[in-house]
């Protein structure tokens, strides 16, 4: 249907329904969304439409309420209420209405005080609830501040109102006033109709054919599930609250005026431009190229309906695509042809669209689309009244229905800019810095729109500096020539005779270590041992490993550790990337290395021949640039690869570490890492190079809690390492507070909970506890943080980058990323290793030039980690980007889920996995292991439901008696086991319901969706549920089991299972009276606000859109 016959048809329409007011009529389809919304969240203020008029003049209080009188007469929705009925609500049109208007003097304030509290109580009176069903729907209160000024504040109901609407009634009003004052009868011509037709025929006309013209175009344009990952500074709560605040930036003249001539000279209007200025913003914070913004539109097809007063606006989703790396004019292009096509099917109402995309129903944020963009081409003008200026301002009452929304206003003296934000979600200085950017985004567009958008800038000169190099000022000037040798050795000359070594009893000085060395150095010379030859090291924990490391080391060569716990494929892969000409073991592990043409040397059974030479250190050969060791760490292949670093980065990490903890000589360092995991460098050099002594665990003694424990204890430990896996099963160790003698306790290798950093920080009161994180790749460890007990963070951080080393959180274009999104951890400076050993291509790909070093041929190292920095310039972990999952196109980040379950009583580790399987069913699996009680899988579920949206909440979730640890006591996911099937699994097999309000829950479903059967773990709204389905449900369940069931319940738990399991909690506990239910009904608010499109505001798109 063509605009010409659609608008045909409606005035034929119209003239065959314009009738007199009827007591009733049919809700429209956006009044059905609103009527929803009050049935959830009763009396919110997200749902008002305040307007603050300012009267500079003298203000005739009679002819006022005269004015107010005859609006009221000449528009139905002003006197109309609303009531239920079967299948959902109705307009109640009353013949008569008064609306009261109240006055407030507050001339009896000082002068100074009357704005304030002028603006105070226009905040809390918009506040204040409606009630429907009582009406009146619109509220008017003057207040009176003397010499002349008065504030009116003129409220109503979303569900009779709108944007546009408000501007209508200020107009209205105004002229109005003038004939009441002036004796006159009213000037304004009757209306054509009330909104009730207009109703009546949206309904008649949007079915059929058009209905499903419309409907197939929005199908194939929109992905139902589309969530814009926002980088949040609080985790996104499983019921959303309409809590928000607004921050505004105004543009200037002469940058308005370039966007206004850019747009001009493309042939596209500003909302286009302003638009796609926001898609960018959106997708450098995101790192999505596929963006959906919602705009409102006036939904007020012909002039008849323009002077109504009603809820007309409807809500578009905007999809914009953003891939290929267009220039900012090809995107301009790609947005106006998408805006021409939404405009071309505006009539289907957004709650209606919702309904028939059928997205999966989440508390946690609205379907469709989470951030809206309004732009208003011109404030409402002053009107003018006899003595009197009125001029309408828009009230804030602290509300917000999505997650962000860009509301722009186009003044005389440039652009102003509001950023409408969740306070559940952001921080009050992350919406002032996206302003931030969005202006530097802008003023880069205006300068350059033929550059591709992922090149134009986006942080502000002052933010660049900060995170790319006053959080990276790491400076430091070391010793230009020391290696790991030279280190060593001039501490066994300053403390020759203390205690180096200790191992079960036995212990070697420094002078005695390095005798020893000294002499392997030499035979290994003898066999060709020098710079860049590579060494392998067969040995367990013992005086001969230590001895073994620092004798390859003097001799110039590198050490390859050969765990002789690996299987022996393993073991002979490593070897065969390695080709170390020597091999040093223990006779007894000779057998478990595969065959090869190394020379070999024992340790242990061939000493006596080592021990013929000299004791007095070789020449030495190797330089800061030779290679140290190599270690092996896992491949993505299933086969190791082998990083390699040389002295100097190691050398660094080892001289920042003693400067940031201070070793003395009275300290006792534990070396528990097996030698084939980067940890154990530090562990084994840094006492060596200060003065320590250094205790060698037993075989396998590191997994033994117990004998840590005892071992801390009778070598009086002051310093050691944990994963935090093996901390967490370390403190649970009965009497661990036992080891008074701790100073420090290093954490790295897996992020570290925060429960289990204050359970350490509790438990181990004397020692202070740190967080490092670094790849094997860049010498260890590249950042640290000093944990703080009950700091307020919510995760741990993982620091600051250490002596000069460089962090750079950058986007899929080597961008810097804002402060607070997320973004790939990348690695400059002088820790960055070589690369990986014989792997050329690989290398190439994960160490790649740095193109923000100022050292010509520096690289950086790709971690494959995603962080972002926080507020205080200390980084936030937030996981591999591998452990970033989608289920049905939503992301998933498993470290959250894994927290989330960390923290409930009975679980002691928890570890989640995306399994496939089933060829194309890949669904969240949870690994828990219990503290003193079992956990128990359905309770936990349960629990998740409270905390976390649906779709994060895993399908099955496996108790374990012990979490398999991989050799370096991380949790080896690649040994925990498939689930067994069950209901939960995404084939979801039929399983009947049992009990007998399973049975209830069930036949009301067969009842209201018309299906032949329900079970218990089919969700309500995949079998077809709607939100008006939804309150039905509501209702008759209420009725039925004399329970109170909020509203939120239904969508919180939409399978049998899940909302019988809710409700038989709740039935030996009193039922809350009607305000206590709405106030704990309170945080689930927003989401379904937004998932319905309400909008507050009072501004255009293009003119023709609403709010």
């Amino acid at each position: 249907m063509t605009p010409e016959e659609k608008r045909a048809r409606l005035a034929q329409l119209l003239k065959d329904k314009s009738r007199p007011a009827s007591k009733q009529a049919p809700l429209s389809f956006a009044q059905e969304r609103m009527w929803f919304l009050d049935k959830w969240s009763p009396g919110s203020a997200a749902f008002h439409m305040p307007t603050a008029v300012r009267l500079t003049g003298t203000v005739d209080t009679d002819a006022l309420r005269r004015a107010l009188a005859l609006l009221v007469e000449r528009h139905d929705t002003l006197r109309t209420t609303f009531q239920e009925r079967e299948g959902g609500g109705a307009q109640v049109i009353a013949s008569t209405g008064e609306v009261p208007l109240e006055v407030m003097d507050l001339q009896g304030l000082p002068v100074t005080e009357r704005e304030a509290e002028a603006q105070r109580r226009v905040v809390t009176l918009a506040q204040q609830p409606f009630s429907l069903e009582q009406g009146p729907l619109l509220r008017a209160v003057l207040m009176l501040l003397g010499n002349g000024e008065q504030v009116l504040l003129v409220d109503q109901h979303h569900i009779v109102s709108d944007g546009w609407s408000m501007g209508v009634l200020v107009h209205e009003l105004a002229v109005l006033y003038r004939a009441c004052l002036e004796g006159q009868p009213s000037p304004l011509k009757p209306l054509p109709l009330q909104y009730a037709d207009w109703a009546a025929w949206q309904k008649e006309w949007l079915q059929g054919a058009e209905l499903e013209r419309q409907l197939t175009y929005w199908k194939n344009r929109l992905n139902p599930n589309a969530l814009l990952e926002l980088p949040q500074d609080k985790p996104r709560p499983a019921l959303m609250s309409s809590k928000g605040e607004r921050q505004v930036m105004h543009l200037s003249p002469a940058l308005t005026q370039a966007l206004k001539a850019l747009g001009q000279r493309e042939g596209r209007t500003l909302f286009v431009t302003l638009l796609s200025a926001f898609n960018v913003l959106l997708s450098r914070y995101t790192g999505q190229d596929d963006i959906v913004v919602g705009t409102p539109i006036a939904g007020r097809p012909r002039a008849e309906v323009e002077g109504l007063i009603g809820l007309f606006v409807n809500m578009l989703a905007l999809r914009s695509d953003l891939s290929g790396k267009p220039t900012f004019k090809e995107l301009l292009n790609r947005v106006h042809e998408s805006t021409l096509d939404a405009y071309a099917h505006q009539d289907i109402p957004f709650e209606r669209l919702v309904d028939a995309l059928k997205p999966e129903r989440h508390l946690s944020h609205s379907p469709i689309f989470q951030v809206m963009f309004v732009l208003q081409n011109a404030p409402m003008p002053a009107l003018e009244a006899p003595g009197l200026v009125i001029e309408a301002k828009p009230v804030d009452t602290g509300t917000t229905k999505y997650d962000l929304s860009l509301l722009l206003v186009d003044l005389p003296q440039g652009l102003r800019v509001i950023a409408e934000y969740s306070t559940d979600l952001f921080e009050r200085s992350t919406a002032e810095r996206l302003l931030g950017h969005y202006l530097t985004l802008l003023e880069g567009i205006v300068a350059q729109p033929d550059v591709p958008i992922s090149r134009l800038p986006l942080l502000p000169d002052a933010e660049r500096q900060r995170v790319m190099k006053d959080w990276n000022d790491t400076a430091v000037t070391h010793p230009k020539d020391a290696t790991l040798t030279s280190l060593i050795e001039a501490q066994v000359a300053r403390t020759p005779d203390a205690v180096a070594l200790e191992f079960e009893g036995s212990h070697l000085t420094y002078r005695e270590l390095d005798a020893r060395a000294n002499q392997l150095a030499h035979a290994l010379r003898k066999h060709g041992v020098g710079p860049e030859v590579r060494v392998g090291l067969c040995v367990e924990r013992s005086l001969e490993m230590v001895v073994g490391l620092l004798g390859t080391l003097k001799a110039g060569g590198a050490y390859v550790p050969l765990d002789p716990g690996y299987p022996q494929e393993r073991l002979g892969w490593m070897l065969e990337d390695a080709r170390p000409p020597v091999l040093l073991v223990q006779e007894r592990l000779l057998a478990r290395l595969p065959a090869s043409d190394a020379k070999v040397v024992k340790l242990d059974t061939g000493w006596e021949e080592i021990a013929r030479e000299p004791t007095t250190a070789p020449a030495p050969t190797a330089t800061p640039d030779s290679l140290a060791y190599i270690i092996f760490t896992s491949g993505s292949t299933g086969r190791p690869k082998g990083a390699m670093n040389a002295h100097g980065p190691v050398v660094n990490r080892l001289l920042w570490m003693q400067s940031a903890y201070r070793l003395t000589p009275q300290d006792v360092v534990l070396q528990k890492t097996p030698f084939s995991f980067d940890v154990s460098v530090w562990e084994f050099f840094w006492p060596l190079m200060t003065g320590a002594k250094l205790v060698v665990a037993k075989p396998g003694g590191h997994q033994d809690p117990g004998y840590l424990k005892s071992l801390i204890a009778s070598a009086s430990v002051t310093t050691l390492h944990f994963v935090p896996s093996m901390l967490q099963a370390f403190l649970d160790e009965p009497g661990v507070a036992e080891c008074t003698s701790l100073k420090r306790v290093v954490c790295s290798g897996e992020a570290l909970p925060l429960e289990l950093k204050e359970l350490c920080l509790r438990t181990l009161p004397g020692a202070g506890l740190h967080n490092l994180y670094g790849p094997t790749e860049a010498a260890v460890d590249v950042t640290f943080h000093a944990c703080q007990a009950n700091d307020g963070r919510r995760s741990v951080p993982i620091g600051r980058p250490v002596d000069n080393t460089q962090i750079r959180i950058l986007d899929a274009e080597f961008q810097p990323v804002p402060q607070g999104a997320a973004g790939e951890l990348y690695i400059g400076g002088v820790q960055v290793g070589r690369g990986y050993l014989a792997r050329p291509s690989l290398t190439a790909e994960r160490f790649i030039p740095d193109p923000y070093a100022t050292v010509p041929g520096a690289r950086m190292y790709r971690t494959g980690d995603v962080a972002r920095w926080l507020p205080d310039g200390e980084i936030e972990y937030l996981g591999r980007a591998d452990f970033q999952v989608k289920i049905r196109g939503l992301r998933i980040e498993l470290g959250e889920i894994e927290s989330s379950l960390e923290k409930h009583p009975t679980v002691r580790q928890a570890v989640v996995l995306a399994r496939e399987d089933r060829p194309g069913q890949k669904r969240l699996v949870a690994y828990v292991t219990g503290k003193d009680a079992k956990p128990e899988g359905a309770a936990l579920r349960t629990y998740l439901l409270e905390r976390l949206p649906e779709y994060m909440v895993p399908s099955n979730i496996v108790v374990l008696e012990r979490m398999p640890l991989s050799p370096n006591g991380k949790a080896d996911r690649k040994a925990l086991p498939a689930p067994e099937s069950g209901g939960a699994d995404p084939s979801r097999p039929f399983v009947a319901p049992g009990t007998a309000i399973e049975q209830q829950i069930a036949q009301a479903w067969k009842d209201l969706l018309h299906v032949e059967q329900v079970g218990l773990d089919d969700p309500f709204f995949e079998l077809g549920g709607n939100s008006l389905l939804a309150l039905q449900l509501h209702r008759r369940l209420t009725a039925e089991l004399g329970v109170t069931l909020a509203l939120t319940d239904l969508f919180q738990y939409p399978t049998v299972r899940a909302l019988a399991a809710r409700l038989s909690r709740r039935e030996d506990t009193p039922s809350e009276d009607a305000a206590q239910a709405g106030r704990s009904r309170a945080e689930a608010r927003r989401t379904v606000n937004r998932r319905a499109g309400a909008s507050r505001g009072r501004v255009e798109t293009d003119g023709d859109a609403d709010e």
